[in-house]
């Protein structure tokens, strides 16, 4: 059993059984901070097995086409995920945890679940943080699984041509949701809910990666390694624009098929990677079809994804409606209040125009004092022809917030943060 590997359940995709535990710890993330390092540089993984294979020379061109031209549509494995961005791990938030999915049993201040738990989007925030063990199947594009093998639960994504269903072990949850519901198409399942985990695997960090590949990166062949077994060439990618926090990324790339089977994110600043995603073992041979069927184990709640879909559009309105489309993209970032991105490749910096109220000052008394001080303990005061403010820092994303609250956040470090405050003045 490879090192730091949990033990393999007795059942092989772990479903069929009642919860005992939930996770005593969850991981609670700043959003804007885990959204742009995931806009802004990608994921990344990395776990090179011993031995270095001997394979003929390609240049870095043709190993990109090789990883572009990769028409792998079957495969099972499982992939571990490390991340560690420097953020703290929060136990028994009952606030923020909750809204990512927290809470004992399922429940929320003493209501039943509604499916939160069991939502995609909460369980890709816990992968931004901590060891995670996966296990994924593919077999074409109306055939995927992904299960998260976690000591106190689990949590299942099972897509099956227009059926989607996602299961979290924890509080005997359940959504079912069809193509129905979003454009009253039901011969299509829904794409939005299992790509959410679908973009922790090897191949999609990749991609994003490589979008990044144009003038503001190097891009190098830097030997082979094994991965999984598997012999594999190494793609170095690396900014070239100094204010950038990313030291560099790794891609093990599948000798025979051209598949990533590796991802690795180191930061400038050296230690460990910051985000870690690889395949232990990988099967290129078509799963099993029993994996993409699934029934919710006797006593689970099961909720109609599909009707709180409905739901949610009658209540956003036309906003929701219209989310996706230039106008809705528009709207939306007014209800951010002016979200914009400035900047290029490595070195794109996301904002936020402020309302005029920002952080509390560690001045005064009372509440407001207290949170100040607690705030001056945290952040790094700074100042420039944008007025002053504070940057809180981890070991790749960082962040500006101004006296009038105006955000500036991205991976780069603290000058750049200044520089693109005061251009904006």
């Amino acid at each position: 059993m490879p090192r730091n590997e949990p033990t393999e359940r007795t059942d092989e995709w772990g479903e069929g059984r009642s919860p005992k535990r939930r996770k005593a710890v969850r991981y609670a993330v700043p959003v804007a901070v885990a959204g742009v390092a995931a806009a802004t540089i990608g994921l990344v993984p990395a776990f090179a097995g011993s031995g270095s294979p001997d394979l003929p020379k390609i240049s870095a061109q043709d190993l990109i086409a090789k990883i572009a031209s990769s028409d792998v549509q079957q495969l099972s494995g499982t992939v571990r995920v490390t991340t560690d961005l420097g953020l703290p791990s929060l136990p028994g938030m009952g606030g923020a945890a909750g809204s990512f999915g927290g809470g004992r049993g399922g429940e929320q201040g003493g209501k039943s679940d509604d499916g939160a738990s069991a939502a995609p989007q909460s369980k890709l925030m816990e992968l931004a943080s901590g060891a995670h063990t996966l296990r994924v199947a593919a077999d074409g594009p109306d055939k995927q699984r992904v299960s998260i093998i976690d000591k106190a639960a689990e949590y299942s994504l099972v897509h099956n041509g227009k059926e989607v269903w996602a299961y979290d072990s924890g509080s005997n949850t359940a959504v079912h949701s069809t193509g129905a519901g979003r454009h009253g198409d039901r011969h299509h399942a829904p794409k939005d809910l299992p790509g959410d985990l679908k973009n922790a695997t090897p191949q999609d960090l990749a991609k994003q990666a490589l979008k990044a590949a144009g003038d503001t990166t190097s891009v190098t062949v830097d030997g082979t390694a094994k991965v999984a077994g598997r012999d594999a060439y190494q793609l170095l990618i690396k900014p070239k624009q100094a204010a950038s926090t990313v030291g560099s990324i790794r891609v093990a790339v599948d000798a025979a098929n051209g598949t990533p089977l590796k991802f690795t994110l180191t930061p400038k600043s050296g230690g460990p990677a910051a985000v870690d995603v690889g395949y232990t073992n990988v099967d290129f041979a078509k799963p099993d079809a029993g994996l993409f069927s699934f029934t919710p184990p006797k006593g689970a709640k099961v909720v109609d994804g599909d009707k709180q879909r409905a739901k949610a559009e009658r209540e956003h309105g036309k906003q929701s409606k219209d989310f996706g489309t230039r106008k809705g993209a528009e709207d939306f970032k007014k209800g951010l209040g002016g979200l914009n991105v400035v900047g290029k490749g490595w070195t794109s910096i996301a904002t936020i125009k402020g309302t005029g109220s920002g952080l509390p000052s560690g001045k005064g008394q009372g509440a407001g004092g207290d949170a100040g001080k607690f705030l001056d303990s945290l952040g790094d005061k700074v100042s420039g022809s944008f007025g002053s403010g504070r940057v809180f820092s981890t070991r790749l994303v960082n962040a500006l917030i101004t006296d009038n609250g105006t955000v500036y956040v991205g991976a780069v470090d603290k000058q750049a943060l200044i520089d693109a405050a005061d251009a904006a003045k």
